[in-house]
Formats: C-alpha cells, structure tokens, sequence
C-alpha cells in the first residue's frame, strides 16, 4: 500500500485581475501549505474504486475521480486501484483539500502503476485537473500566477501558527464560480501587493502582515450571511487580524507566538465553533 499525505493551504495574498478571454480570471497570489492534511492510501484493485470516511465526500464530485480517470485515459494504463480518501481538511472551505487530494492522486498512482511518468508530465495533468492542483505537488510557498498554473516557489515562510474557523454558514453550490460572479472591475487589481510579498519573503525575515490581501473578502461577507458574526468571535478571541481562507467560508488568524495561538484556538472551542490549530510547513 502506498499513502500519500495532501496538506491544506491558505492564500497569504489572493488578487483578481481581471477575466480572460477564456471565461477564467487572471489571478496573483502567494499561497502557503499548512499541516492540516488529508491522508490518501492507494492499493491495486481490478477497477478503480474510492473510500472515504468522510460521509459527505461523493467520489463523483471529487477532482480525485476524475484525475485517477484521467490518468488511465492518458497512459493507457489498464491496471485499477482502491484509493481510500481519509479526510481531515473540511469540505467546501476554501482550504485546498479537493485540489490537493487530486495532486496526492497523481503522486500516488505514478508509483502504484509503475508509469515512471517525470515531474514535467505529472505537472501538464494536474493542469487539467484543476487551477490549484499543480501548486499542491511541491506545496509550500509559492507565487501563483495565470489562472493558477504559473508556479514560482518562494523560500519557505518563517514557522506561524494558524487558528482555522469553520464557520456554520450556507455554502452554496459552485461557490467559486459566484463569488467571481459577484466580483466587478473596480475589485479587480494589478497585483503589486502579490509583487511585495513575493519580494519581502525573497529577502528573509517576518512575514508582513500588513500585504495579507484576499479579493473575495470584498464580496464573501455578503454572499455568506452570518460570516461577519464569525470574523467579531474570532477577533474577540484574541486575534487581531482575520483572514479570508481562498473563496471561504473558513476564516483564519496567523500567530509567531504557539501560546497565543493556543489562547484564540481554546476561546473559539469554548464556543463549541469547528477550529483547527495548525502551523505552516513545507512538505518533502
């Protein structure tokens, strides 16, 4: 059996541009791995066949699905397997999992069936896959580019501890695709706070907490009702500043110091609301 970890992430900066030519948005963003993962195991099997202990995950709904699909089509590959999905990073959150789960996908049966396929190759299908997919291949911190497929790794993030909330809001069905909806021009930016990020992790040091920017902010306050509820608990627990996971509806807080972490993280379970404390890392 192999078993394949998949990390969640953030977006430490998340720009929109503007809309392409092909229906997409032109994106810029530092995105950073955290150690929330997922854990995927692949054993051989006369067919493809998913597991999961997750009863709200449906294999049909899943980039797992169709990248192991994908991959048999493109190889020609007739051997099956039984990949098994065991889920830690909460649906639908704006977390990464699905994307991340598909690029564990790719890892994972490149070994099972022996295709030997180079990093060049896995890089093109997880393209196909899914906008994200590639990041999550190396993970760690990286600027992302296009639609998500221009990749430039960063040298690692100092060690910061995140506190996850999972917000009991609605979310609807192709949330991504809404909240861009919802975006208009004057959201649209020409990604230069992406350019200083980039810049000041080139030059080593703290984070700068000041460039923390995701676009959707501007809208997913509105598209979930109860959220701004959410973002006031949070801050009363101690943060003092809270983020935006990807399109949401997970909201997030980065701390240097694990106690005060710890601190927001207790508050937050007191208040029977469904968090996390994780830290950010570089897989390998």
């Amino acid at each position: 059996m192999i078993t394949v970890t998949a990390p969640a992430k953030i977006n430490l900066t998340l720009e929109v541009l503007g809309k392409r030519s092909d229906g997409f948005h032109e994106i810029r963003s530092v995105i950073q791995t955290i150690d929330l993962c997922d854990r995927l195991s692949f054993q051989t099997g006369d067919k493809l066949e998913f597991k999961s202990n997750s009863p709200g995950w449906v294999a049909e709904k899943s980039l797992v699905a169709k990248t192991a699909s994908m991959l048999q089509e493109t190889t020609g590959c007739s051997r099956g397997a039984v990949i098994t999905v065991e889920k830690r990073i909460p649906l639908m959150g704006g977390l990464g999992g699905d994307s991340s789960d598909a690029a564990a996908t790719l890892q994972g049966l490149n070994k099972l069936w022996e295709l030997d396929l180079p990093k060049n190759k896995l890089l093109e299908l997880a393209y196909k896959s899914g906008s994200d997919v590639a990041f999550f291949l190396d993970g760690g911190t990286a600027l992302v580019e296009g639609r998500g497929e221009i990749i430039t790794s960063l040298p690692p993030l100092p060690q910061m501890w995140v506190v996850l909330a999972i917000p009991n809001v609605h979310i609807f069905p192709e949330k991504t695709k809404r909240l861009y909806e919802r975006l208009t021009v004057s959201h649209y930016t020409h990604g230069q706070i992406t350019r200083q990020m980039a810049a000041k992790l080139r030059e080593g040091g703290e984070l700068p907490v000041n460039l923390l920017l995701n676009t959707f902010e501007k809208v997913a306050f509105t598209a979930f009702p109860g959220l701004s509820d959410y973002r006031e608990l949070i801050l009363k627990a101690g943060a003092s500043r809270v983020h935006l996971a990807g399109s949401g509806p997970t909201l997030f807080t980065l701390h240097k110091d694990k106690t005060q972490a710890e601190k927001v993280y207790r508050r937050l379970n007191e208040q029977k609301i469904e968090c996390y404390l994780a830290e950010t890392f570089t897989p390998g």
